[in-house]
Formats: structure tokens, sequence, C-alpha cells
């Protein structure tokens, strides 16, 4: 009886499936996106329902034939209902036996939708299976796209200079592609690597703004109310380095084994380097506004050191310049530190 239940309760799931035209089974290792009934199984579960369909009809109206020969009996309310319901086990028996006698192998179906469930193909054998699961679950090697924004600060080991005494809020956009190269299918350990697309804004405090004269750079006090003053540098941007992942290995099946790259924990550092696409002063007033896109002695070239540590998708960094911030000798080894968070590194 209890291998009865458990058809009744896969042709219940077809029927679901078939109807509602949603997933009924949730065998898989890994979120896809169509993934229902195996067409081999649906087809196997429907033939089998058709066959069982057969069956009940025909010892019904058997049934129903005797059991009105018995009502013609006009026997008493007690006697008719003990023979009745001998007809009755007795033909429930019948539809025992036949239904047995059809040979349905549950298990060969139940293994063919877990093979589905997994690959959302049929297979027909270990081997393909194998071949399959070892496919779908290999290292990574792919791009993905991320954001960051970071709140940035500059340091150096002289003196103050202008800017230094009057800087105010700074900060680090980026966003980009990330190369994830994993090493095999069990390292914890993969390369990183990518293009990304970074602005850096300054912001000057107490009333300053960035002012050139003869091609010198330097601060010098806005006359009148200032609403805003930035000097924001665009540059194009290169990481390199290495990913270390904490997630323990995982069971694909067939004595495969996988660790998500992605997923978990992880730890990564890499140097990166940038060369600057463009530089905007922008400045606006009560009595004038302006931006000029002319060349503000920003370095050309940045090249500094990133550590990240990150939990799925989200991503706390601290990136440290080891080129200053300005070339030659404006605001003399300023130098970028940012502290920030990534959604997608």
């Amino acid at each position: 009886m209890i291998k009865k239940f458990i058809i009744t309760g896969m042709l219940c799931l077809v029927a679901t499936s078939i109807n509602a035209q949603r997933k009924t089974l949730s065998l898989n290792l890994q979120p896809k996106e169509d993934t229902t009934v195996s067409p081999i199984v649906k087809e196997k579960v429907e033939e089998y329902a058709a066959k069982i369909n057969t069956i009940i009809q025909e010892e019904k109206k058997l049934m129903e034939s005797e059991l009105l020969v018995l009502q013609a009996k006009n026997l008493d309310k007690v006697d008719f209902d003990k023979q009745k319901a001998q007809v009755a086990d007795s033909y429930s028996e019948k539809i025992d036996q036949r239904i047995e006698a059809l040979g349905f192998d549950l298990d060969t179906v139940i293994q063919k939708q877990v093979r589905y469930s997994l690959l959302n193909s049929d297979v027909a054998s270990n081997e393909e299976l194998k071949q399959k699961l070892m496919k779908k679950f290999r290292a990574t090697k792919d791009f993905s796209g991320y954001f960051s924004y970071g709140i940035m600060t500059l340091t150096n080991d002289k003196p103050d200079n202008d800017l230094d005494k009057n800087l105010g809020y700074a900060n680090n956009l980026e966003f980009g592609l990330k190369f994830n190269y994993q090493f095999s299918r069990t390292s914890p350990w993969g390369l990183i690597s990518g293009l990304g697309f970074s602005w850096r804004t300054v912001r000057p405090d107490n009333n300053m703004v960035f002012a050139k004269q003869n091609g010198e750079v330097s601060l010098s006090k806005f006359e009148g109310s200032l609403d805003k003053s930035k000097l924001r540098t665009g540059y194009l941007m290169v990481p390199l380095g290495f990913q270390y992942n904490f997630s323990k290995l995982r069971n694909a099946g067939m004595d495969i084994q996988y660790r998500p790259y992605s997923d978990g924990f992880r730890v990564g550092a890499n140097v990166y380097g940038g060369i600057k696409m463009s530089t905007n002063n922008i400045v606006k007033g009560n009595d004038q506004n302006f931006r000029d896109k002319s060349n503000y002695q920003v370095n050309p070239f940045v090249y500094g050191a990133q550590v990240t540590l990150s939990y799925d998708n989200i991503s706390i960094f601290v990136k440290k310049d080891f080129s200053n911030f300005f070339k030659d000798s404006y605001f003399q080894n300023d130098k970028a530190l940012v502290f920030g968070v990534a959604l997608g590194w």
C-alpha cells in the first residue's frame, strides 16, 4: 500500500504541473529558471495513469453489475451492506493485482526525475550524467559587474599643506567588470582582475576653490557665497590579485565535489593601476559658475593596493594609493586612502 500512496502522490504532482504550469519538484543543487518535470517522466507517469484509469473503469463496471444483481435479491439492509462490502473488497484486490501486473518501475522514474532536476535535461547513462555534472559544476571563469562607493581622505608624511588644512568631503565612486578565475573546481583560491571606471572627487572646505594662474595650481579663497566646489578626476582602472573562499566543499553527486567561488565569506587582496581619462573643476557660487576641464596637475597615473572582505554579494574594502594624488610639487605627498562598500565584488 505504501508504494500505491507514493505512486498516487507522483500522479498528483504531475497533474498539478500540467494544470497549473508551475514547478513541483525542487531537487536542484543550484537554482534554475525553468526546471519542471522531465518529459520522459511525464510521459511514463501519464501512460501509467491512463492504464490505471482503464483498469479502474473496467472493474468498476463489473462491480456495478454485480451490485445490481445483489440489489435485486431484496436482502435486508444488514445483509446487503455486508455483501456489498465483500464485493467492494474483492474488486479492490483485483484492481491491486492488475495494477501490480503492470510492472511500473517507480525507482527508475524517480531516478530520471532527479537527473532532470539536476541538469534540466534527460540523460541516458551514469557516464553522461557525470559529464553533465562536471560541466555544470566546473571551476568559475567569468565576468561579473560590480559597483563600489568609498569615503576618501588624503594622507602624507610631511607637514600639512593648504589642501590638507582645507580638505572637505572626498569620495571615490567606481563601477566595472570583475574577472573571476577559480584555479580548480574545489580550489578556495582564485585570480581576480577586470576593468573599472573610477571617479575621485575632492571638495575643498572653508570657502576654498582650486584655482590656476600661469599653469600653477593652488587653493584660493572664493569671493562671495560658495555653493559647490569640487575637483573630479576619472580614471580607467585595472586590478590584479587573488581571492580566498572559506566556503565548504559541496557534493554535486556522482562523487563530484565543488566549492562555490562567489558565495560565503571571502578575502581578497589585489594591486591596481589606472590612467586618467579627464579632470573637471566644478565651481558654483552666487556670482559665478564654471566647469573647467583643463589640466589641474592631477596625477595622470595611479597605482596602489586593496584588501577586500566579502560575504556573498556584499563587500567592504580598504584601498591605498602608492602614487601621489597630484603630480610634481603640488600638494606634495598626498596619497588617497579609501574606505568603502561594494556590490558584486
